[in-house]
């Protein structure tokens, strides 16, 4: 078990990670997310003994790194799939690190064997392709069959066959009853691989929880309902019949009907009551993706600002002005829950027969003169 209590890192005026307390159990796989620069490889480096925490301290099997007997057998990493020397075959470098661990030679042909590098071994890695070097990485940490295991971004580069692999590699590590820790920025992957998530932003926790509490605690699900095309009056109908009963209507882009704050049973109840025929009445519920991106909004470091099409367009004609940019009608994100419909507007009091008529401007706003001579 990882276990990281007040762990805070400063460089200079820069604070890193700041009191970040969490625990990385054995049995499951925990993903490990947070927007880039939120502090998730300081805090991954802090846990392997190669930063020092500013305060706090973070332990693996109850000892820190640096106190464990033979590290490289009880913990195996990938932190950066570049560090190897481009001179060295892959059977080499595996076997370097083999024999600096005390590892059985017999071992470096196995894990070739296990990550599908063994046709190339003997091949010098400065020929190797990101995936490619993503497989030694990984074979490099299962080197010593470590019961602890810390990766970052170990699908970069790899084709859709290697990531598929990866994930039921950490699935079958993990159901062996290892600790499997990964940080990744592929919401999709860690949706199908991770169990337990812990979220970071600006080295702040943000969440220590499963993936389906995470989703269900930072999303809205919501029902689409589509009606007849060719029948503009019976949407009508369906929307008002569902504002009335407190549901919360908006339209979608294709003429779909977005629906929250009613059941489904209670959406095809009040369609038949109102003699609404549905050609649509579908569940749907976000993503890690999206639910991610709700929690992290307001922690996110470095965004694109400038118009991504800058230097693409043609100059204008003289003259001519610039089209107005598209506006989405709805937003996308499956989370986005519609705001309550505005309350009926409170009719006016009538004016006394001898006030001041409303539309005379000369009753309701005094003029410049008259505020001039007012201040006198």
């Amino acid at each position: 078990m990882i276990e990281a209590v007040g762990l805070t890192k400063r460089y200079g005026a820069k604070t890193a990670v700041e009191d970040l307390s969490f625990q990385v159990r054995p049995g499951a796989v925990t993903g490990f997310l947070g927007p880039n620069g939120s502090g998730k490889s300081t805090t991954m480096r802090m846990i392997l003994g190669l930063d020092r925490p500013t305060s706090g301290h973070v332990t693996v099997g109850g000892h820190g790194f640096r106190q464990l007997p033979n590290a490289p057998r009880l913990v195996g990493a990938l932190l950066d799939a570049r560090a190897v020397h481009g001179g060295r075959t892959a059977r080499s470098h595996l076997l370097a690190l083999a024999q600096l661990a005390g590892i059985p030679e017999r071992r470096v042909d196995e894990v070739l064997g296990v990550v599908g590098l063994q046709d190339v071994a003997r091949r010098r890695t400065k020929g190797f392709s990101l995936g490619m070097g993503q497989r030694l990485g990984i074979a490099a940490a299962l080197l010593g069959d470590p019961q602890v295991l810390l990766f970052d971004e170990p699908v970069n580069g790899l084709d859709p066959e290697g990531i598929l692999w990866v994930r039921n590699l950490m699935k079958a590590l993990a159901a062996e009853g290892r600790t499997v820790f990964v940080s990744s920025h592929l919401m999709s992957e860690m949706a199908q691989t991770a169990e337990h998530l812990i979220v970071i932003g600006r080295g702040r926790l943000m969440a220590d929880m499963s993936v389906k509490d995470f989703i269900a605690a930072n999303s809205a699900g919501f029902a689409r309902v589509r009606t007849p095309q060719d029948a503009p009056e019976q949407r009508e109908k369906l929307t008002a019949a569902l504002t009335e009963a407190g549901g919360y209507v908006m339209p979608e882009r294709d003429g779909a009907l977005r629906v929250t704050g009613l059941p489904l049973p209670r959406i095809s109840d009040l369609a038949h009551g109102a003699g609404v025929r549905l050609w649509e009445l579908s569940p749907h519920q976000a993503s890690l993706e999206e639910a991610y991106m709700r929690m992290t909004q307001s922690a996110v470091d470095y965004r694109s600002t400038e118009d991504e099409r800058a230097g693409l367009m043609q100059p204008l004609p003289p003259g001519s002005a610039p089209p107005a940019p598209a506006v989405p009608e709805v937003p996308a994100e499956a989370w986005y829950v519609p705001p309550p419909p505005p309350p009926a507007p409170t009719p006016a009091p009538e004016a006394a027969a001898d006030g001041p008529a409303a539309d005379a401007p000369d009753a309701a706003v005094p003029s410049t003169e008259r505020r001039i001579e007012d201040a006198r």
